[in-house]
């Protein structure tokens, strides 16, 4: 790996253990004078024989505050040398280990009144309890913070002098957090699995969905769009809720609240008008100054609620975001043909410093540009010799494009080729540039969010090539991200597969592959999605009490930790749980697998308190709650033999032309399906022989319509006023 990719530069310190490992985050720490100990048993036996507390830091590579951390403390003879004196010092990746990072943020978060962050910064007893914790700390007494030193010697004295009390507070601190992390009590019951009843779905409320929408509209931003004030998250699930909240209700505003975010994220710094890509967040109210991060799952999950609302209400300039991102994830964020997967993260810093690699000074862009271009280039995209953040320019349109052509007197199309231009000739510019680190580690849970991004958006901006790209990827997950018994490893990287598969890894892929599987055509992607589930239950699923039954985050075979944590909740990533419920329920549908489907509603009846109690934490499982109360059709596709190619393309931008999210599609391959596939896929069975001419079929459960054969005549069928 080299430094470029890494983020990390070369040293002639001696290395320490991390040097070890594959994680690109660790890699950056590898020469600290800090004893570093990647976590594992050699650690936890080094501060049990010593009785010395541990020191844990949880990061990712990404992180600017990680590094400003290691360039201060961690690299600092001098505190290393109090950390090595005192403690057994641990380094986790939490992109590596989300099960460490969620039970120790818990920790972080009770002992600071809700507040968390990276990078972690925790104190633990030799076995592993917390009893102290932060995020950041400086090296010296700054900004009302105490300095890291004095924080290192406060603690090392007090587990010497007062060692039981210290204990005694982190044996209470561990007891709310396994309590925190048991099942939550049932709101709802439900038939056993073995005995389905006529309508399993009663108690599930569709009037938690509308108050969700409701709690959405009570923090909206009418002004830039968003929820809350800065610093700004995208909440690309909230989105995706209040897109099927107006389907369900026909309710404007939660459409306009949609476009209105949207609008100003892609307009917006937060988004790279030059070689595409969302940043993680924005630090201000209008999304003007991002933390320059780029993470896979935020561009995944923005692509998917971007695509879907281009199919309410079609937009040219949401529709070039989409294919911009699409574009840049394969040209930055995918790996070689042997190990085809989309990689993790880019870092917010170049050089050291954060965002340089995407700022520009008047100067520079007037260089590149040259006049009238470069004048006009600026006067859109607020380029100014003051700057817009810290002296620089982060390249935003203030206005939409159209209005400004109008206040030009000029037409749009004209105004977007001369800047479409412009913008080719900086980002040739800006690639001369020392770009960004790169944490290419292939992480099999965010690749299936990837996976499903692209199934869902390649037919709603016409750019099935990129289809392709999914299909490798998600071969190269299955074969080389899956251990003998069939479960998932969590991560690859340099040649090597770790980690026990997580149930995010489970439910993010098993969705991922069975809306691949849907658009391709391969059934091989829905018969591993469908023997993934029975995985997934198997390892991670609870008993089922009363039609009740939840997911643990961890397996049955997991390393015994200090509390076995459960993904409830949404935050940058969806719920694992409510992923798992989302993933099972479709695919399902798409089988006819009942048992398949009493699993799902059980896990969705677990969810039930946190859909009535805590609506916008809960938005992926209120879109699988959204799911389940609707009656699933499927959009059967068969090619026709004598079609030109491009036939079939013309039918699948139909059925993507509009938003039908209880709507699966399943296109038969023109290969015959193995006989396999035709008992998985029951709307299947009986259409071995194509017709002539491309046909669809409109099924419910395993009963269709008669056939609508020919591209007029399913043109015609999916443009009238339903019956």
């Amino acid at each position: 790996m080299s430094a470029s990719d890494s983020g990390f530069q070369a040293t002639s310190r001696p290395a320490n253990r991390l040097a070890r490992e594959t994680s690109p985050y660790l890699l950056q720490h590898a020469h600290n004078p800090v004893d570093w100990f990647p976590w594992g048993e050699e650690a936890f036996a080094k501060a049990k024989a010593e009785n010395k507390p541990i020191f844990l830091s949880v990061g990712y590579s990404a992180c600017h505050w990680c590094h400003v951390m290691e360039r201060e403390s961690f690299e600092s003879p001098t505190i290393a040398a109090l950390m090595n004196q005192w403690f057994v010092n641990i380094k986790v990746d939490r992109e590596e280990r989300p099960d460490i990072d969620q039970i120790y943020m818990a920790a972080v978060q009770a002992l600071n009144q809700g507040h968390g962050g990276w990078p972690m910064s925790v104190f633990m007893t030799p076995e592993g309890e917390p009893f102290f914790g932060g995020t950041y700390y400086p090296p010296h007494d700054a900004r009302g913070m105490p300095g890291f030193p004095r924080i290192l010697e406060g603690l090392a004295t007090a587990w010497r002098e007062r060692e039981p009390e210290v204990r005694e507070a982190a044996a209470r601190l561990v007891e709310h957090l396994r309590k925190r992390n048991e099942p939550m009590p049932p709101l709802i019951k439900g038939p056993a699995l073995d005995h389905p009843a006529a309508d399993d779905r009663d108690g599930l409320d569709p009037g938690w969905i509308a108050e969700a929408a409701r709690a959405l509209g009570r923090v909206f931003d009418s002004r830039y769009g968003g929820f809350g004030s800065a610093p700004k998250f995208p909440h690309p699930m909230d989105l995706k809720l209040l897109l099927r909240h107006h389907q369900r209700v026909q309710d404007p505003r939660a459409l306009a609240m949609v476009i209105q975010t949207l609008d100003h994220m892609s307009r917006g710094g937060i988004y790279d008008h030059l070689g595409g890509g969302f940043a993680r967040y924005a630090t201000d109210e209008r999304w003007l100054v991002p933390h320059f991060e780029k993470m896979l799952y935020d561009n995944a999950l923005l692509i998917s609620a971007l695509a879907e609302t281009i199919q309410c209400r079609p937009d040219p300039t949401l529709a070039r975001v989409v294919v911009e991102t699409l574009d840049y994830l394969a040209e930055r964020m995918t790996g070689p043909p042997e190990a085809p997967g989309f990689f993790a993260t880019e870092d917010a810093d170049s050089e050291g410093v954060e965002g340089k690699y995407y700022v520009w000074s008047r100067d520079e862009m007037l260089e590149t540009l040259g006049e009238p271009l470069g004048s006009l280039f600026a006067e859109v995209y607020d380029v100014t010799e003051a700057g817009n953040w810290e002296g620089h320019s982060i390249l935003n349109l203030p206005e939409p494009l159209d209005r400004v052509a109008q206040r030009l007197g000029r037409p749009t199309d004209q105004l977007a080729a001369e800047l479409a231009q412009a913008r080719a000739l900086l980002k040739a510019r800006r690639d001369r540039r020392i770009p960004p680190g790169k944490d290419t580690k292939i992480l099999t849970s965010w690749n299936g969010l990837m996976l499903a991004a692209i199934a869902e958006a390649a037919w709603v901006v016409d750019r099935p090539d990129h289809l392709e790209r999914a299909e490798k990827a998600a071969g190269f997950l299955l074969d080389h991200l899956r251990q003998p018994d069939g479960r998932l490893f969590h991560v690859f990287k340099d040649g090597r597969a770790r980690f026990n598969g997580y149930l995010e890894d489970y439910a993010y892929l098993i969705d991922g592959l069975t809306r691949l599987g849907q658009v391709t055509g391969t059934t091989r992607w829905i018969r591993e999605a469908r023997d993934l589930s029975r995985l997934m239950i198997e390892e991670f699923g609870d008993e089922v009490i009363d039609g009740v039954g939840g997911f643990a985050f961890t397996g049955v075979r997991h390393e015994t930790l200090v509390a076995r944590p459960r993904d409830l909740f949404d935050n940058a990533t969806p719920s694992a749980a409510a992923m798992a419920v989302t993933a099972l329920l479709r695919l399902a549908a798409l089988t006819d697998d009942q048992a398949l489907r009493g699993r799902g509603l059980a896990g969705l009846r677990a969810l039930a308190p946190l859909m009535k109690h805590a609506p916008t934490a809960a938005a992926q499982s209120l879109i699988a709650l959204d799911f389940a109360l609707r009656d699933p059709e499927i959009a059967l596709v068969v090619p026709g033999q004598l079609d030109p190619s491009d036939t079939l393309a013309q039918v699948l931008r139909l059925l993507h032309r509009d938003f039908q999210p209880g709507r699966l599609l399943l296109v038969r391959s023109l290969d015959p399906p193995h006989p396999h596939d035709l008992h998985l896929l029951p709307p299947l069975q009986g259409r071995d022989h194509p017709h002539d001419h491309v046909t669809l079929y409109l099924c419910r459960g395993q009963t269709c319509q008669a056939p609508l054969v020919g591209v007029e005549a399913i043109a015609q069928a999916l443009t009238s006023p339903p019956t």
